[in-house]
C-alpha cells in the first residue's frame, strides 16, 4: 500500500528508482559502447595514397586530378636529403649556372624554394599552393640525387572519391588505399620517424 500511495502522490518508490537507474545506466552503456565502435569505424576509414616506390612519374597525377590543382603535391622528406649544392630535383639537367633564376629551375612553376644553409649546402622546400603534381623534380632526384622528394596525396586537398582518376588511369598501379589513421607511403625512410 505504501508504494501505492507513493506513486499516487508524484514520488518514487525504492524499486521504481532502482529500475530506472538501471535502464539509465544500460542506455549509457550502450551510447559509450556505440561512440567506441563508431571511433574505430572513423579510424579505419580508407583514404587513397600513391606508393612512391611503385611510382613512375608519369605526369598524370598533374593532368587527371578532378580538383584544379591537382591533390597530389611533391613532399620532401628533410631526413633524406643530402642538401647538395647541386640538386637533380631542382636544377635542370647540364646547366650552366646554379643559380635560382628560372631558365635554371626543373620546376615548370617554380615551387621548389633554394635556401642557402651554410657552404656547400642549401635547403629546399616546397611550395605547396604552386606545386602542380607534375613529378619532374621528383624524377630528377631519384635520377641524380638521394630520392628525397616524392609525390604523395594530400588529404587536406583530396576529396577522395570513390574512384579516383588518376589511379583509374595510373600506369604503374601505384595508387590504393590505405587506412587514414597512417595515409603516408614514403620510400627510403621510416614512418615511424618524424622528419
Amino acid at each position: 500500500m505504501e508504494s501505492s500511495d507513493k506513486n499516487k502522490k508524484g514520488g518514487l518508490s525504492r524499486r521504481d528508482f532502482i529500475n530506472s537507474s538501471i535502464r539509465f545506466s544500460v542506455i549509457v552503456g550502450i551510447g559509450a559502447i556505440g561512440a567506441k565502435l563508431l571511433t574505430r569505424t572513423q579510424a579505419r576509414q580508407m583514404v587513397w595514397q600513391l606508393d612512391t616506390s611503385k611510382c613512375i612519374q608519369c605526369g598524370r597525377c598533374a593532368t587527371n586530378c578532378v580538383k584544379t590543382p591537382s591533390a597530389v603535391k611533391c613532399v620532401h622528406v628533410y631526413s633524406m636529403c643530402g642538401y647538395c649544392d647541386l640538386c637533380g630535383g631542382y636544377f635542370r639537367p647540364e646547366v650552366k649556372e646554379l643559380t635560382t633564376a628560372a631558365e635554371n629551375q626543373l620546376c615548370p612553376t617554380s615551387a621548389i624554394r633554394r635556401k642557402f644553409v651554410e657552404d656547400p649546402y642549401f635547403q629546399y622546400d616546397i611550395d605547396k599552393d604552386l606545386c602542380n603534381g607534375c613529378g619532374k623534380c621528383v624524377k630528377g632526384c631519384g635520377a641524380f640525387g638521394n630520392g628525397s622528394l616524392q609525390l604523395q596525396v594530400c588529404h587536406d586537398l583530396c576529396d577522395n572519391c570513390n574512384e579516383c582518376a588518376i589511379a583509374r588511369d595510373c600506369p604503374a598501379d601505384a595508387f590504393s588505399r590505405v587506412p587514414s589513421d597512417n595515409p603516408y607511403l614514403f620510400s627510403g625512410y621510416d614512418s615511424k620517424k618524424k622528419g
